[in-house]
């Protein structure tokens, strides 16, 4: 029997295919319906909507992993533009000069296509196919909700995790801008977080779950840390351009390419152009929303002018205690 979250047992899903997917949804699976917030379902013990559901079954039946294929995994919040940014600056270094970069005038979420959004919730996976080998894409899904096949056919994944506190406070930003009908006010959005109800997690199941493919498989899982990418981002890049099977040069370091990778990809340059400082694009599907909104601050520590010195401790200790002997710390 489905678990109900909130005093109202009425589902309240925006759409008629949201109420649709709801009432498969439940005979399975538990569900969280709340006045207060957008309808989840909990499925293999993570959080997601009805929408996002369909399109990750979506994904898992029809897209066509390749050899190498290379996904940037991230839960949401963790700097996904910074990643798609630099991922993609560092792949296409050859065949475009720094100095006219596509990312001059193009938005960072542009140029790596997800998986699971926006438009193909409804649609098929043909215009990922047609993307030529080396192929730059990106999710938020949990590890355990890819496709088998990623990891069959030996595909690459990068993922970047952030200290929880600063991804909460940027997720509830963020989710309240998409619309003011799914505002919630930031103490309950935060008991709900610390419940692990939140899109595509518990967060520390999404961290541990890629942390512990990282250790199994470190030639194919990639873990980075937002922190140590802001505290020395020119190693990290280097780190990440190997990984990614386009280590810089000896000559391009003397010539100061990496400098300039780290530089065009900054939160300092990338919120100057225009392309991202201004315009409305819908790149969830269904919120369209000014281009600015996914450069907020970009900064370590923001959580601090949000959460009182109670709540870091509690989300600390959580996070703590469902990570304890793994070796992942924050």
């Amino acid at each position: 029997m489905a678990t109900i979250h909130g005093e109202d047992e009425k589902a309240r899903c925006r759409t008629a295919e949201e109420e649709d997917v709801k009432k498969g949804l439940m005979q399975e699976e538990g569900s969280l319906l709340s006045s207060e917030m957008p309808p989840l379902v909990q499925h293999q013990n993570f959080w997601v909507s009805p929408k996002l559901f369909k399109s990750m079954q979506l994904v898992q039946e029809e897209f066509v992993p390749r050899a190498d294929d290379i996904i940037l995994a991230t839960y949401p919040k963790c700097g996904t533009t910074w990643l798609k940014a630099l991922a993609f600056a560092i792949t296409n270094r050859s065949r475009h000069m720094l100095a006219h970069h596509p990312l001059l005038t193009r938005h960072p979420q542009d140029t790596v296509p997800f998986l699971e959004l926006p438009n193909r919730r409804i649609q098929p996976l043909a215009e990922l196919e047609a993307i030529s080998s080396l192929r730059l894409l990106a999710t938020h899904l949990p590890f355990p909700l890819l496709p088998a096949s990623v990891t069959a056919v030996g595909s690459r994944v990068v993922y970047m995790c952030r200290d929880p506190k600063d991804v909460f406070v940027s997720k509830w930003h963020f989710e309240n801008r998409m619309s003011e009908k799914l505002f919630i006010e930031l103490g309950l959005s935060f008991h709900l977080f610390c419940e692990g109800i939140s899109v595509c997690g518990p967060i520390w199941n999404h961290y541990l779950e890629y942390w512990n493919e990282s250790k199994a498989r470190p030639d194919k899982v990639l873990f980075l840390k937002y922190e140590e990418m802001m505290s020395d981002p020119v190693k990290q890049v280097k780190r990440l351009a190997e990984f990614l099977g386009a280590p810089f040069t000896d000559t391009e370091e003397r010539s100061g390419v990496v400098d300039e990778v780290v530089k065009l990809c900054s939160f300092e340059h990338l919120t100057s152009l225009k392309v991202n400082s201004t315009g409305v694009a819908d790149l969830i599907g269904g919120f369209p929303m000014e281009n600015s909104t996914y450069f907020r601050r970009g900064k370590v520590g923001d959580w601090e002018n949000h959460l009182s010195a109670e709540m870091a401790q509690q989300l600390d200790s959580i996070v703590e205690e469902k990570l304890k002997g793994c070796g992942l710390t924050f």
